[in-house]
């Protein structure tokens, strides 16, 4: 099993920045890929942005240029950078690890609240 804790939410106002950690404990040598999603009320859980174990990243279109993903493996952590923050930004952050050679998210964290007012 992966356990999955994710630190860095809060209130930030628009055009503002914030960085999200997670970190992984657990069975970490199974783990592959990390992503983070997000889910705003009423929406479904899309995904913001992934990396994979070596170091290939991916990005919503709606984030691009302004989140940056990144891992330290020798910390089993992974940061979400996110920078020009917009009120529709707002939603509750997901950590989650990819299974290696499952090709689905399996594991996740707790989730942290990211609010940004304009």
């Amino acid at each position: 099993q992966v356990q999955l804790v994710e630190s860095g939410g809060g209130l930030v106002q628009a055009g503002g920045s914030l960085r999200l950690s997670c970190a992984a404990s657990g069975s970490i040598f199974s783990i592959n890929a990390m992503g983070w999603y997000r889910q705003a009320p009423g929406k479904q859980r899309e995904l913001v942005a992934g990396i994979t174990s070596g170091s290939s990243t991916t990005y919503a279109d709606s984030v691009k240029g302004r989140f940056t993903i990144s891992r330290d493996n020798a910390k089993n952590t992974v940061y979400l950078q996110m920078n020009s923050l917009k009120p529709e930004d707002t939603a509750v952050y997901y950590c989650a690890a990819e299974k290696y050679g499952s090709g689905v998210y399996s594991y996740w964290g707790q989730g942290t609240q990211v609010t940004v007012s304009s």
